[in-house]
């Protein structure tokens, strides 16, 4: 074979290929996997410009992948003071007291909704700690938020609204905004007289934010959204991207045929390293919002309605797509959106297998499990996702599905069983990036799930990899270290499959490779 561009040696290779499952050395040519083999192969690889990174025992695994991510937009959801850490109201408030102000207002994001104490959340509980500053603070869901007095007043929102989705400006019986906005349109209204970054430190943030991704293991990310295309289309041409973005931009109700040909047309847009490929709908919101599907109604009434006010809408948009050959991803966390969204893919016949996926699929009864298989649907799910709940049930998301839907909430190990492909993933800003983490509470699921059995240490890689390429229709490209494969490329100095989770979740990591690029290397 001609000289490699790149060599790396003395390693531990689970190359997840069962062509050849272990090898000692990779080598990298153009971008993709040339070679896989031992130590006596890589004075043959070896040429004048081939660099050679010894591993010294390093664990080699194909490259990390999250498979749900909003690295662009979030940089947006992610701005101003982190709230993650507040547990209660006193904290809240002391921390909007001293919070930065962004041109004069309050911005938060990653608020728990468990830290209103069981509360309905309402601009009152908060307004004496900003001193009159607009705000507006991001609930960790994404699909919620809460904005200060002066915040609705910017916008001119001084009651309820109607929206074409599923979306709410909570009031009181006196038609009194509560501050409370609940999913993406209500945010909105908001969002978009608050102050914005400029380029320059959107273009910053960006590449900041994936190269400590890369710094994780992570070499791609299953993009869900459209992000800003033209920011991540000029980044890529002035540097190599450390992570790989996939993008299904959002397909939202009231798209008529005109809107899905425009998302049809997008598709195969990108560059050295990233890529529209997809788009993400919609069927439900959250459950700790009240806006998550249910068959039956959560413990306040609520969870009986679809994101699509008419669902048969949603199923015909995916049709037309489907025809067109574009692959889908569905936002779908209580039952009955799984089921709705499972009963579309069936109807499209067998073609339809390995061409769409459910993401979340936080609650689902048993009937549900074999049915992702027996249709070859993914099923994302983002194991650090529940690390917001409790043991003990008295979060606000087990509360609202109450007690015997709790216990059957993120079915990982039973999907599995099911024979269902589980790509796994972080929603990052939603959860921390970090692919480790990912690994490691696929293994050990938190709080609600923490009963529940998790994935063994080599399903947890498979879901980063195999089922994640898989996912995304690259199962012959990408997801193995085998020849003619990307060269993506992740070493940890642990077994990812033997090591126990908790040390995998702190396991330096020596090195990533992304297309034959080195993007992180330890020290």
């Amino acid at each position: 074979m001609p000289t490699a561009d790149l060599v790396l040696t003395g390693a531990q290779v689970r190359t997840l290929d069962p062509a050849r499952p272990r090898a000692t050395a990779v080598a990298v040519r153009d971008g993709l996997v040339a070679a896989v083999g031992d130590e006596s192969d890589v004075r043959d690889w070896r040429g004048p410009g081939t660099e050679v990174v010894p591993l010294d025992g390093a664990y080699l695994v194909p490259g990390l992948v999250d498979a749900h991510s909003h690295p662009v937009w979030g940089l947006d959801m992610a701005t101003g003071t982190d709230l993650s850490a507040v547990r209660d109201l006193a904290g809240l408030r002391a921390a909007l007291a001293s919070a930065a102000r962004i041109d004069g207002w309050v911005i938060g994001f990653g608020l728990d909704h468990n830290a209103f104490e069981g509360r309905p959340i309402d601009r009152a509980l908060i307004e004496e700690a900003l001193g009159g500053a607009p705000a507006f603070l991001r609930l960790y869901d994404a699909h919620s938020a809460l904005a200060s007095a002066a915040a609705l007043d910017a916008a001119g929102v001084t009651g309820p609204r109607a929206f074409a989705q599923r979306s709410e400006v909570v009031c009181e019986a006196t038609g009194r905004p509560t501050g409370h906005l609940v999913e993406h349109t209500a945010m909105d209204l908001v969002a978009r007289v608050m102050p914005r970054p400029t380029y320059a430190e959107r273009r910053a943030r960006l590449v900041e934010l994936l190269s400590a991704m890369a710094a994780t293991g992570l070499t791609g990310a299953h993009v869900m959204d459209g992000g800003d295309l033209d920011l991540v289309e000029s980044v890529a041409r002035e540097t190599v991207l450390p992570v790989r973005l996939r993008f299904a931009p959002w397909c939202m109700p009231g798209a008529d045929k005109d809107d899905l040909d425009e998302l049809i047309a997008l598709q195969g847009r990108g560059g050295r390293h990233w890529l529209v490929g997809g788009v993400k709908f919609f069927m439900d919101g959250t459950v700790e919002g009240g806006t998550a599907w249910l068959t039956h109604p959560d413990c306040h009434g609520q969870g009986t309605a679809a994101f699509w006010p008419d669902p048969e809408a949603y199923a015909a948009a995916v049709r037309h797509l489907h025809a067109a050959g574009v692959r889908t991803a569905t936002h779908a966390i209580g039952d009955a959106a799984v089921r709705h969204v499972l009963d579309v893919v069936a109807a499209l016949g067998p073609g339809a297998r390995g061409a769409h996926r459910v993401e979340h699929i936080e609650t689902a009864p048993d009937d549900l499990l074999p049915r992702f298989a027996a249709l070859g649907v993914t099923a994302s799910m983002q194991p650090p996702h529940t690390a917001y709940t409790r043991p003990d049930g008295t979060d606000e998301w087990s509360r609202r599905l109450g007690a015997d839907r709790a216990a059957h909430a993120w079915r990982l190990r039973d999907l599995r069983d099911a024979g269902a492909t589980v790509a796994l993933g972080s929603d990052w800003p939603i959860a921390h990036y970090d692919a480790r983490t990912v690994l490691a509470t696929a293994r050990r699921p938190k709080g609600a799930a923490s009963h529940r059995a998790g994935l063994t240490g080599l399903e947890a890689l498979e879901g980063c990899t195999t089922h994640a390429a898989y996912a995304a229709g690259e199962s012959g490209t990408a997801g193995r270290i085998a020849p003619g494969l990307r060269a993506d490329l992740t070493a940890l100095a642990v077994d990812p499959v033997e090591a126990p989770a908790d040390e995998l979740a702190q396991a330096p990591v020596r090195l990533t490779v992304t297309g034959g690029h080195v993007v992180h290397r330890a020290g």
